[in-house]
């Protein structure tokens, strides 16, 4: 049987749905991310603006997004494609904040996939950027206009 490309995982209330989905999403993500680095190149390369949303929280797979290994380019054994990629111009914006604030975002919202009990995990695996990462910090405690200010300055 061939490798789908997507996967359903399926069963009633209960059954533990979001967390082998989580679980499974961790384990997968380097085809994952190759293919969004080819996306940011095709995009970036034919001259479109792009914005990426992606939790990204390991240094690891930033790089493979950039398409750089300790600084030399890489090539993504699992997008089938020969060569050695080219790296895409990527400045990451990472929105920081403490797990309290975020917890509180979660609990507000509503039909979201990610359950509030498994955010910790995420801060556990969290490596924030880093020199000599292309990087800006901002904090989540701040306005969404005072955020995109923020970001529209560092862009300039």
């Amino acid at each position: 049987m061939a490798a789908p490309g997507a996967l359903l995982v399926m069963g009633v209330s209960g059954s533990g749905k979001s967390s082998v989905g989580s679980l499974l999403a961790s384990e997968d993500r380097i085809p994952w991310l190759c293919k969004l680095h080819d996306i940011l190149l095709r995009d970036v390369t034919s001259g479109q603006h792009v914005v990426l949303a992606c939790s990204a929280l390991k240094k690891m797979y930033r790089d493979i997004l950039i398409g750089v290994k300790d600084g030399v380019p890489q090539k993504c054994e699992e997008s089938g494609k020969e060569g050695t990629l080219t790296t895409v111009e990527l400045l990451v914006v990472y929105l920081s904040g403490t797990c309290e604030i975020i917890s509180g975002r979660l609990l507000k919202r509503k039909g979201h996939f990610m359950p509030p009990e498994l955010l910790q995990s995420q801060f556990d695996a969290l490596e924030p950027p880093s020199a000599p990462e292309n990087f800006i910090q901002i904090n989540v405690d701040k306005s969404l206009s005072e955020i995109v200010s923020t970001i529209m300055e560092a862009l300039k």
